[in-house]
């Protein structure tokens, strides 16, 4: 029998598994690194389902973790039906909508708590193509931290990318490289895969930024422990469906994040750490 789960009762953050993982597990050789690829949604009702199943194309061996800010479009009930259909699929339904960069920190606290080799994040809106996502788990037998970059040889972006929202990016990427000491180009895209192991020497209390700042944040301290990095190319495409939350707003949190751990790198405030920065 079914259990029923009141959701109204479950704490914030509650996590809601499947009763058996068994097909996920099965189409996994025993060779293949254990990964675990997120997506934060809001609103995504319309990508969601689409999206599961072409990762699962593409990576038939992923579990997939779902953090959902309350939609109030059914995100979560899509996210539940794709539990019971195809097992492998987990869902962290939180109480509002707390930001994306604390959606991004719930999951990896999630793969550093259950042990993950890998950790791929990716958009929850189809601009991420699921077909890069083999090049990201390969980059991964040589560094800790493999970007799918729109800005090395090969990679782009295809249909709309105006020249407001260009300029906004090349900006970030370029302010990055200075107040943060990053030697990769692409330092404001999400779609990127980690060694789970480094993640786990990062306090996650270090983190300053709430929402889209977290990008080019959470690379200054996978720096900070240690990690190595490559770019892989991918195209970076139009959204599915719905709608895009990024805004001007969230631009100027970013610089300002961003000023502040530079300054606060520059002073030599950042917390100790036996990791030394490459």
């Amino acid at each position: 029998m079914r259990q029923h789960i009141d959701e109204t009762r479950l704490p914030r953050d509650a996590v809601l598994k499947p009763a058996s993982t068994m097909a996920a597990a099965q189409a996994s050789p025993a060779t293949t690194p254990r990964l675990l690829v997120s997506l934060a949604t809001y609103n995504e009702v319309e990508n969601l389902r689409e999206l599961v199943l072409a990762i699962r194309r593409h990576v038939p061996y992923a579990e997939i973790i779902v953090i959902d800010d309350a939609s109030p479009d059914g995100t979560a009930e899509v996210a539940e039906a794709l539990m019971r259909e195809l097992g492998g699929i987990h869902l962290i339904r939180r109480s509002g909508k707390l930001g994306l960069g604390t959606a991004i920190v719930c999951a990896m606290k999630y793969a550093v708590e259950h042990a993950y080799d890998y950790y791929l994040n990716m958009d929850a809106d189809g601009s991420h193509p699921p077909r890069f996502m083999p090049a990201l788990v390969a980059g991964m037998d040589r560094v800790d931290v493999m970007i799918g970059s729109r800005y090395v040889a090969g990679g782009g972006v295809e249909g709309e990318f105006g020249f407001k929202r260009k300029f906004m990016s090349t900006g970030i990427n370029v302010y990055a490289r200075t107040m943060l000491g990053l030697k990769t180009r692409d330092n404001s895209g999400s779609f990127r895969c980690y060694r789970v192991s480094k993640l786990a020497k990062i306090d996650f209390a270090w983190i300053r930024s709430k929402g889209y700042a977290f990008q080019e944040e959470i690379l200054f301290w996978c720096r900070f422990v240690g990690c190595t990095f490559d770019e892989t190319p991918i195209l970076f495409e139009n959204r599915w469906g719905g709608r895009s939350k990024l805004n001007a707003g969230e631009a100027v949190k970013a610089l300002q994040v961003m000023l502040g751990l530079g300054i606060d790198r520059a002073l030599d405030r950042l917390p100790k750490t036996t990791a030394a920065p490459r």
